[in-house]
């Protein structure tokens, strides 16, 4: 046995009995001599090792977001009460019940197939039922006949019914309307006018398309000038065309994102979003719709975990199922505080937001070049075909060297490149 001595000195013949914990311990000038040391030698353990982290006093911390002053859901829809959601399903299950009672006594010829013993149903059974007794009280509300072309305004042809809307017949009666249910809702793509001469004078100089992408023999001075006339358009220092707006998310993303970077996206985000993140294989996490304070949440994790060289928000400005505008302002603010990245997918917002037609940014009074990546289509407003990309001249000469469609998508095609000009 070895006794412990004031001093720290082992004596390994002598056998010392210490009543108290204390008789261990010796401070001398504020030091614990027995605390991993034995006769002044080191255990290997360094006291003063960094663990890796900083350790940041209350002055340096980056404070948390104040969202009562922003109006982070002035463009979302709102909750509906617990009441009137029970009322809307309590409806629903109601016409449903009388749905399967009058199936189960007047079953009609329809619902019984014939002929089909051993082999798979034909038709799913609910949805037999679902049309026949659910869609058909409401079946004159959709797939309205029209007569002109999807303009503006557009003319409808009027119809009728005489057995509760199981066929229909018509009257010779037309309706003009206000077109709120497509494309081309600015009337751009007309099948006469400036745009549409426009888009004819460009097929008799170039034809009908190009057979090749970008980067080998399909561009036309009309590509280059519709790149500068969009980035001169959004306020952007360049811009980039691509022949097919979903190709543009889809094939875009996996030329701008990596296996450093981390993607927080917004849970309703378009399904070619979802393609180029995927076919990116980054890491995504999803926040709530409109959300910003989970997005927050969700960004101060990640920046905590040190492993991000880049954190990408991807949101829309108009999301193109719900209708609801994303808060860019809040948003914005929240990116310069954390250093987030931002790309913006515009392709229902531009030429329909704003007082300059310019989108979202224009709409919340957004400086463009706050965005990092402005994303877009003609397909809307513009009543065309094709994507682009807006941003700084460096993001646009990344996306001309590693973007797939660029690289390897088809050629805008002449007339449309010609009838976006035009419209633009």
């Amino acid at each position: 046995m070895a006794a412990v001595y004031k001093n720290g000195r082992v004596d390994a013949m002598k056998v010392t009995e210490v009543n108290n914990i204390k008789d261990f311990v010796c401070k001398e000038n504020g030091l614990n001599k027995i605390n991993g040391k034995t006769n002044h030698h080191s255990n290997g353990y360094n006291k003063h090792s960094s663990n890796g982290f900083v350790k940041m006093s209350k002055s340096d911390r980056v404070p948390w977001m104040d969202w009562s002053g922003y109006d982070t859901f002035a463009g979302s829809f709102e909750k509906s009460s617990l009441l009137t959601a029970a009322l809307t399903h309590a409806g629903l299950y109601i016409l449903m019940f009388l749905g399967f009672l009058n199936q189960l006594l007047f079953t009609p010829n329809v619902a019984v197939e014939k002929n089909r013993e051993g082999y798979a149903p034909l038709y799913n059974p609910f949805e037999q039922f679902f049309s026949r007794y659910l869609y058909r009280r409401v079946r004159h509300c959709f797939n309205r006949p029209i007569t002109s072309a999807p303009g503006a305004h557009l003319t409808l042809k009027e119809r009728a019914t005489d057995d509760y809307n199981w066929t229909f017949r018509f009257t010779g009666q037309e309706r003009r309307c206000i077109n709120l249910g497509s494309y081309n809702y600015l009337g751009f793509a007309e099948p006469t006018g400036e745009c549409a001469d426009a888009a004819e004078e460009a097929t008799r100089r170039y034809g009908l398309s190009l057979c090749s992408s970008r980067a080998e023999l399909g561009s036309t001075p009309l590509h280059a000038e519709l790149e500068r006339t969009t980035a001169d358009f959004l306020g952007t220092e360049a811009a980039i065309v691509f022949g097919m707006g979903f190709a543009t998310n889809s094939m875009g993303l996996p030329g701008l994102l990596g296996s450093s970077s981390l993607v927080l996206s917004d849970e309703a985000n378009h399904a070619s979003l979802i393609l180029g993140l995927r076919l990116a294989r980054v890491t995504v996490r999803v926040f709530r719709h409109n959300d910003l304070a989970h997005l927050e949440t969700l960004a101060r994790a990640a920046i905590a975990e040190g492993t991000w060289k880049r954190i990408v928000v991807v949101v829309e400005g108009v999301y193109s199922m719900e209708g609801s505008v994303v808060p860019l302002k809040a948003l914005v603010a929240l990116k310069k505080r954390l250093g987030l990245a931002i790309y913006l997918d515009e392709a229902h917002s531009v030429g329909a937001m704003g007082p300059h037609g310019r989108g979202v940014t224009d709409f919340a009074g957004v400086d463009p070049n706050d965005i990092d990546v402005l994303m877009g289509t003609f397909t809307k407003s513009f009543g065309a075909a094709g994507g682009y990309i807006a941003g700084s001249s460096r993001l646009i000469s990344w996306v001309r060297a590693h973007g797939h469609g660029h690289t390897y998508a088809h050629s805008m095609a002449p007339p449309v490149a010609a009838q976006v000009l035009c419209a633009m």
